[in-house]
This record gives structure tokens, sequence and C-alpha cells, in this order.
């Protein structure tokens, strides 16, 4: 047997389905696949420890995963890899996982390159797309080449960072491992992911401890090193596995504050506070605030700040945008309350079994309820949107009844609202019409087509659903998928503005590979008034976990619990609706 990862057997999943949407084959054993890859991916716990204790019943209790899917992953375990992909991959040899990434690219579309031009890699496509050869082959065009050449330029930027919740289930687990060490007093993980950004591009962690030799020989030698860089008294370094970079240093109890000030950064925001004490007449670093040779604070960090006559900064805000000059009290500015990690009574996206959901409605519900929620909106997929299996007027209908059923089977401990995300059409109409969109409690709207319109007529799209009296929410505002695709170009400004004038939320969506708002736009939106809901656009009962990047991202734009309009229970969040 062998320990496979969530993420391995997810990945090989997900490989399978788009080497048969490549294939053409029938779309529910595509679908089937993808639902299973998505319900393990999201799994908190860990999927060969699901079949190690429970067997093969166990595998099965796992939303998504039937008799096949089931058999496939034992087979995963067992020997290393699955037979179906392997015979998949070698019919069709391209790398799929890297060239789907690239927008206007599917599998269908891939596989034509690699037919027409013999494209199996990045560095394929690129070369023809230099060449001007794509352009040439029917289907694909001038246009399309040069969308290509654009997401690929984006994807180099975007490479060697991981995204926010990956870099928390590394840091999480590296943390529980150094800190249950016997004599560490403190292990934090500063940095970028201290302060919550988007991407991570490595992990510091600071510990505190007895018993330093001990600590550095069980960190170079954890599982999932791949590349000790260094291996000393009070630093080392290695290179995961997965290529990511993590540094751990031993610091003193007494400067651990300072310490945990200087490694969380940003650059920008500690030269800020360098140049404060310099005024002072005082030095700050690493170990410490200093008056001469005496330390005056750097044992913590509240003291710290206290020390140069400021307001403590939350982590999430220490880039130099403005939290220097509100942390100083001055007539007119003031830090936020920024909104809590635990405020959160409802989620407003959220998407079942119905279109491209792994669970039932009441699945999902329980799930909500069991993390704390006291109301979820079910906001399947609409019509347009065939490929997520998207809902029509009639099947809208049918689910209805089947919220009904499923809120009085759970007796009023959670309330389940009606709703849909609706497809924002070309010209801003709604995909589905008025007379039904008045009858649900929550509509969303969306983007997933036309993301390349010129900015005045996305945004003049945008607006005009926002004017329809139905439309609540807008949902993912600005379509971005971080690595991989950038936000359509819009006028922000223009939305924020049309959203205060016609009463509209704009949604933060909490998945990683969104945090769409961007902080810079959340913090627009507070200064302008304009409420926003945090919602996870859970497609699988784990996914309510991604709240917390959510509300990260909140913070990182400045917002406080008046802001988002789900931090307020039924009756109340009802009066904020159109």
């Amino acid at each position: 047997m062998q320990h496979t990862s969530n993420g391995d057997i997810a990945r090989i999943l997900r490989g399978v389905a788009e080497y048969l949407t490549m294939e053409s084959a029938n779309p529910f054993r595509i679908r089937a696949y993808g639902r299973a890859a998505e319900a393990i991916e999201s799994l908190e716990e860990d999927i060969f420890l699901i079949y190690k204790n429970g067997g093969e019943k166990a595998l099965e209790a796992v939303p998504g995963v039937g008799m096949a899917i089931r058999d496939h992953v034992i087979e995963i375990f067992r020997t290393g890899k699955l037979g179906e992909y392997e015979r998949l991959k070698k019919k069709t040899p391209v790398r799929l996982d890297e060239l789907t990434k690239i927008e206007g690219l599917g599998p269908k579309s891939v596989k034509k390159l690699y037919e027409k031009l013999g494209v199996r890699n990045i560095k394929d496509l690129e070369r023809a797309v230099r060449k001007g050869l794509v352009q040439e082959i029917p289907g694909f065009g001038e246009k399309t080449e040069k969308r290509i050449l654009r997401s690929l330029e984006f994807s180099k930027k975007t490479s060697g960072r991981i995204l926010l919740d990956k870099a928390s289930a590394i840091a999480q687990s590296i943390k529980k491992r150094i800190g249950g060490i016997e004599g560490v007093s403190l292990c934090e993980v500063a940095g970028s992911f201290r302060r919550r950004k988007e991407t991570i591009g490595d992990l510091d962690l600071l510990v505190v401890a007895k018993n330093p030799a001990r600590i550095m020989d069980s960190f170079v030698r954890m599982e999932g090193v791949g590349r000790v860089l260094a291996h000393g008294k009070t630093k080392s370094s290695i290179t995961l596995k997965s290529g990511l970079d993590v540094d751990l240093r031993i610091v003193p109890k007494e400067s651990c504050g300072a310490a945990l000030n200087y490694f969380t950064g940003s650059k920008e925001h500690n030269i800020a506070l360098r140049e404060i004490a310099i005024k002072k007449g005082l030095k700050l670093n690493e170990y410490g605030l200093f008056k001469g040779e005496k330390v005056i604070a750097g044992k913590n960090e509240e003291k710290l700040y206290e020390a140069l006559g400021l307001e403590y900064v939350p982590p999430e805000l220490r880039e130099n945008t403005g939290e220097i000059e509100a942390s100083m009290r001055r007539k007119g500015s003031r830090l936020p309350k920024l909104i809590g990690y635990d405020t959160l009574k409802g989620d407003l996206q959220v998407q079942t079994e119905w279109s491209d959901g792994v669970a039932s409605i009441e699945e999902m519900a329980r799930e909500a309820l069991r993390r704390g929620l006291s109301y979820i909106a079910i906001t399947d997929h609409t019509k347009r949107l065939t490929i997520a299996n998207g809902l029509n007027e009639k099947r809208l209908t049918l689910q209805a009844k089947e919220i009904d059923r499923a809120n009085i089977a759970l007796k009023g401990k959670i309330t389940i609202l009606k709703g849909t995300e609706c497809d924002i059409l070309k010209d801003g109409s709604l995909d589905l019409s008025d007379k039904v969109l008045a009858k649900l409690d929550v509509v969303g709207a969306s983007v997933h087509s036309y993301f390349n319109l010129e900015r005045k007529a996305q945004t003049e799209r945008i607006i005009k659903a926002m004017e329809n009296p139905n439309v609540d929410i807008i949902f993912h505002p600005t379509g971005r998928l971080i690595g991989r695709r950038d936000a359509y170009a819009i006028d922000i400004d223009a939305i924020i503005k049309a959203a205060k004038r016609t009463g509209t939320i704009l949604e933060i969506d909490a998945f990683p590979d969104r945090l769409d708002l961007c902080d810079e736009y959340i913090k627009k939106c507070v200064v302008s008034g304009v409420k926003l809901a945090i919602d996870s656009d859970a497609h699988a009962p784990e996914h309510f976990s991604v709240l917390e990047f959510g509300l990260a991202q909140a913070r990182r734009g400045w917002a406080t619990k008046g802001d988002v309009i789900n931090t307020r229970n039924l009756f109340d969040l009802k009066k904020l609706l159109k």
C-alpha cells in the first residue's frame, strides 16, 4: 500500500475527466470523475487513513465516490498509479494539466493543437504561438492566438507561487509538527502567509525553544523534504518536494515580538516603522526596539507598536497603504475594527449536485450547520452554462420543492434560501426570466462568457444586470482566476458607483483561486459604502472551510463587520436584499 495524498488522487481523477472530455466521452461519466476529484481534494481528513481505518465502505461514504471511483482510489493506493489514466495519457501524450491552465484552451482544443502542430506542453505551445501557427488552425484565429499569448505571459508572471489555501495546509502541518516538540514555547508562521496574501512564494517559521538542535534536526528530516539548503544552529532552510521553500529560525524569547514583526513584513511597512523609530531617536530591528543599548520593546508586537506611538496594526494591513497614518490616531483617521474570523452567520453562494456540485441540498445544509452557520442560499448555475448542468425554469421549480423538503427535515436548525447563480448574457440581460427570479430569496448574477469584451462594453453589461430589480448580488465581480486568468477589463469605479445607486451587493468570493474582489477593490467599496457578501462558492461540503480566506481578504481590504451583509441574522439580512 502506498500513501497517496488527497491532492494527488484528485489530480489523477481530474486528469481522467479532462482526457475523457478530449475524447467526447459520456458527459455523465466525465462529471462523475470531476465531482469525485472535487470532493476528495476538499476532504479535511486524509483519504488514505479513511480507507485504512474503514475499508471500502468508508471510501464509498465520501461524497461523489461510487463503486467505480472507489476501485480507482484503491488501485492508486496499491500501485501508485491508475491504469485508466496511464492508458489515456499514452493515447494522447500531452501535458494536459499545464496546457488547460492557459485561457482559451480546453481538452478538445489541446487535442487539436497536438494533432495539427504536435503541441505536447507549454514550451511547444509558446513556440507555435510565436511563429503564428495557431491562428491558422480552423476554430482558433488571430484573436485566440493573442489571448493564448497573453495567458502564457501572465502564467510566467505568477509561476513559483502557490495559492493561500495550499500554503495554509503546508504551514499548519509543519507548525503542528514543530510546535509539538517538547521545549517549544512558540511556533509562528510569518511572512506573506501571516499577512494572508493571495499567493505565497515561501514560508518563514519563527520558533522559541529550549532545544534548538533538536528542532533543526526534526525540521530538515520532515516527511516531504526534497532538499536541505542549510542546516544551522539558529536557521535552517529546506525545499519541499512540492517546490516550496521553507525557512525556520530560532529566536530569543525576549525578541520574539520584534522578530515576528520584522519577518512578517511587508518590506514597505517595516521601512516606515524604522523611519518612525529614527525620528524618535530609537533603533528598530528584528531583535527589538532600542534606545541606545537599552531594549525598550521587543517581546511582543503590541508593546512594540505602542512604544512607537502607534495603534497595533493587524498583519493583514501591513502593506504601507495608509495603515501607518491611520494607526497614528490623527484627526479623521483611525484604523478600522476589522471583521473577525468568526463573524459570518450565513453563506450566499452554494452549489449542489443539481448543477456542478457533488452533494445534495440537505448534505450541504447539514455541513453548514456543523460549521456554525444559520442560513445558506442554494445558488446553482442556470441553463446557459450547460457544461455545469445549469438549471432551466422547470428544474429550478423542482429544486424549490426539494429545498422546502430539506427545510422541513432540518426543523429550523438552519434555513435554506432559494437562490440562483444566474448567468449574465452578453447584452447584460439574464439567463432566467424576471418572473422566475422574483420568486427566489436571493439572486446572484455572474459573468461566465465573453471575458474579452472591451472595457466599456463589459462594464455596461454588468451595470445593466445590477439595474435589474431582482439581482441582489454580483458574484465574483471581476472574473479572475489567480495564476490562470486575469480579471476582465472593467471600470471598477463605475461598477461600485452603480452598486451604490442600485443597492446591489458585491461579493468577495472566498474560493482561493478567485478571492474576488481583490483587496484594493474591497477598500474602494468600504470607502463608498457599498455592501459586501463573503461567500464560499462551495461545490462540496468541505468547501465551507474556505470562508476563512474570504474573511482574510476582507480584512486586507479594511472591511468591518458592518460592511458585510452575511454577518447579520437572517431577518436583518433580508432588509438589505432587493
